[in-house]
């Protein structure tokens, strides 16, 4: 019972994430903030150039204006962000809570494989929240996220054992 203590920080994330997908988008949006409190008029010249398509809506300052744009990025960099995060709390309860042999590459891929499937459930979930869409692009977002985490974790993990081997501490 004392190893799901481990579990706790993951299991309130996962409650954050499941909150904030359970949220309409009218009350996260942070476009009335940006545009009262930040003067981006500045960047108009240099984003207006930049326009694309994402779940078939086009991005770019002259379809949303400036805070639009710039929101839709801290939008998709949160996916990257929280998705991140979620994928070293699995990985360090698992690392906690595994008893055999602590195979931390497997203990990665295991709590990536974990990170991608809420990510898949967190876009379903969000399908039923009103004026949310699921989309699987946030899905590889979010994939990623949890793919950076990965990619630290095993640095982190490389960088100590060459450390160790060498006697440098």
């Amino acid at each position: 019972m004392k190893k799901f203590v481990y579990w706790v920080p993951a299991f309130i994330w996962i409650a954050v994430i499941y909150y904030s997908s359970s949220t309409p988008y009218e009350k996260q949006d942070i476009k009335p903030w940006l545009g009262d409190w930040v003067n981006f008029s500045w960047a108009g010249p240099y984003l207006e150039r930049i326009s694309f398509t994402y779940n078939n809506q086009e991005v770019s300052v002259a379809a949303q204006g400036i805070a639009g744009f710039i929101e839709f990025f801290i939008r998709k960099g949160a996916h990257i962000g929280v998705f991140f995060v979620l994928a070293l709390l699995i990985y360090f309860a698992l690392f906690y809570t595994v008893q055999q042999n602590k195979n931390k590459p497997l203990l990665a891929a295991s709590a990536w494989a974990g990170t991608v499937l809420y990510a898949v459930f967190d876009e379903w979930h969000q399908g039923l929240t009103p004026n949310r869409t699921p989309y699987a692009g946030d899905v590889l977002l979010d994939a990623f996220g949890g793919g950076l985490a990965v990619f630290v974790i095993l640095s982190v993990h490389r960088k100590n054992g060459r450390k160790k081997k060498f006697n440098i501490e």
